[in-house]
């Protein structure tokens, strides 16, 4: 049994991947909230976006995600691992699509940086539309953190 630069990146991701679920935990909880009307959309997507005070950015929900999740690929990508870095690619281009094309081009200009926009996240349709993705991020997680487990598992025993 050797600890290989493969086991490492699963290690790691293992890891990782246990950090998004809970951020996608948080996530489900946050939009339920807001769902049955027990929080303030503005104080909801506070804590959800990217935070600016005072020209320094604190990261709060979504950067940590896309920064942890795009690290993780990144070490499948040097390890060589095609069927980890397939599985991560998709999810990957979603969080570059989000942060990049729909924080500029989708959101009303008084609102601050990030991606939850607190004036239109009531709307029905958006609100169902962040609790699907956030669901479909959970399970993506969920599904990837057992694979790892597996992966990690397999590559120090075959090793």
């Amino acid at each position: 049994m050797a600890f290989t630069f493969i086991a490492f990146c699963y290690l790691i991701a293992l890891i990782v991947a246990a950090f998004c679920i809970f951020f996608a935990i948080y996530t489900v909880i946050c939009i339920d909230e807001l769902k049955t009307d027990y929080k303030n959309p503005i104080e909801q997507c506070r804590s959800l976006n990217i935070v600016v005070k005072g020209g320094v950015t604190g990261m709060n929900l979504v950067l940590p995600e896309y920064i942890l999740h795009g690290i993780m690929t990144l070490l499948f990508i040097f390890s060589m691992q095609i069927i980890a870095t397939i599985f991560n690619v998709p999810l990957v281009l979603f969080h570059a699509y989000t942060l990049y094309i729909l924080r500029y081009s989708k959101r009303p200009v008084m609102s601050g940086p990030g991606i939850y926009d607190p004036t239109t996240i009531l709307n029905r349709t958006e609100l169902s539309r962040c609790m699907r993705i956030s669901w479909v991020k959970l399970a993506f997680y969920l599904i990837s953190f057992f694979y790892y487990l597996y992966g990690l598992i397999y590559t120090l025993v075959t090793n």
